[in-house]
């Protein structure tokens, strides 16, 4: 599954990037030159409030500490759990919060 913020409504303009990290490509996206949300192959990650991410990481096994923003976000599988729209909202909570 890949992820497309096309289809995501409710979030401003931002700008991208494609980096090769640990030999693997991923997707930088950015609001005023700040990352809100990381698509790797199979996951993405966003920013989100320490509450949420705890609640989020021990009610579904997709979801797991971010490796890019540490305790700041979350990791979530794409082919996992959370439906379309609960990923769509994590990603305009993360545009709201950079």
């Amino acid at each position: 599954m890949v992820f497309d913020i096309s289809k995501v409504s409710g979030i401003g303009e931002y700008t991208f990037k494609t980096e090769i990290h640990d030999e693997k490509e991923r997707t930088l996206y950015l609001k005023d030159e700040k990352v809100f949300l990381v698509v790797n192959k199979n996951t993405i990650e966003v920013r989100t409030d320490a509450e949420l991410k705890k609640l989020l990481v021990e009610k579904y096994e997709s979801v797991m500490e971010s490796r890019y923003f540490g305790r700041g976000g979350v990791e979530v599988v794409l082919a996992g759990q959370l439906s379309d729209e609960e990923l769509d909202d994590l990603v305009r909570l993360s545009y709201n919060l950079s």
